[in-house]
């Protein structure tokens, strides 16, 4: 009974990963089609992607798959990463760049990159409220907040003074080395270290990433000519994201500190 509950909850927590990919999901697919299929000559590829984002965000909140709550995440994280990305592909930074024209955008920045970014906010409060999260040793929250702050900032401030991300993860480590996530897929709370879950998160982004880039959606100095996947060491930049984003949709989601959530001894299944 235990192996048939085992794969059961495993199955439970795929759908629900899903789920909570839904946004993100439906982005790379568009992406991934647009790229060897778009026949419509009167809109930018750009632009649809950006347009085709509206519209599954309105018919997400129509059909009440996604709440009003999270939909405010979107909008902020859509702000916030429109901000660096203006910065990030500005001519004399050049991080990366975006090839194709489009209608819809401010400077070198298509207006649908900001929904990339959303994307992980969306994850992260629909998983939250899905997997109800719980928290045990959670730092205090203004803590979290400076953290982030120079966590930003030096997104920007890294290439003209010094790159302090190393410092910054350092103190991160150090900061949330006890924090437990606990999260209900089915009738039980696992629970795992907060940092490990951001890794495996930033994980994904970064195949993520690699999707996004194939497709010349957007590419790296370095992929010009030809495509090769993204650097390793962008997880660390990935990592530190993930920090930002979650912190961020802290300031929407209540943090709920208990430091033994309740536990459901196992049942059969067919009850």
């Amino acid at each position: 009974m235990a192996i048939k509950y085992f794969i059961y909850e495993f199955w439970v927590f795929g759908i629900k990963q899903a789920y909570a990919c839904l946004f993100g999901g439906f982005l790379l697919l568009v992406m991934i089609v647009t790229k060897y299929w778009y026949p419509l000559e009167s809109l930018h590829r750009y632009d649809f992607i950006f347009l085709a984002a509206i519209v599954f965000q309105v018919l997400l909140l129509v059909t009440k798959l996604e709440t009003l709550k999270e939909s405010v995440v979107i909008v902020i994280f859509h702000v916030v990463a429109t901000i660096m990305e203006l910065f990030k592909t500005s001519d004399t930074i050049g991080s990366w760049s975006y090839p194709e024209a489009y209608v819809f955008g401010i400077g070198n920045v298509p207006l649908f990159t900001g929904f990339m970014y959303s994307a992980v906010g969306s994850y992260i409060t629909r998983a939250w409220r899905i997997f109800e999260f719980k928290y045990e040793h959670y730092p205090e929250k203004i803590l979290t907040l400076v953290l982030v702050l120079l966590i930003y900032l030096n997104f920007f401030t890294h290439h003209f003074i010094w790159d302090f991300r190393w410092v910054l993860l350092g103190v991160t480590s150090m900061l949330l080395f006890k924090t437990q996530i606990y999260f209900k897929v089915w009738r039980q709370y696992r629970h795992m270290p907060l940092l490990a879950g951001w890794l495996l998160v930033a994980l994904f982004i970064w195949l993520a990433e690699n999707v996004g880039t194939y497709t010349s959606t957007w590419v790296y100095p370095n992929q010009t000519d030809e495509w090769q996947m993204v650097s390793l060491s962008k997880l660390v930049s990935w990592y530190l994201l993930m920090l930002l984003s979650f912190v961020l949709v802290s300031l929407v989601n209540r943090v709920q500190i208990s430091a033994q959530p309740e536990k459901v001894n196992h049942e059969p299944i067919s009850k």
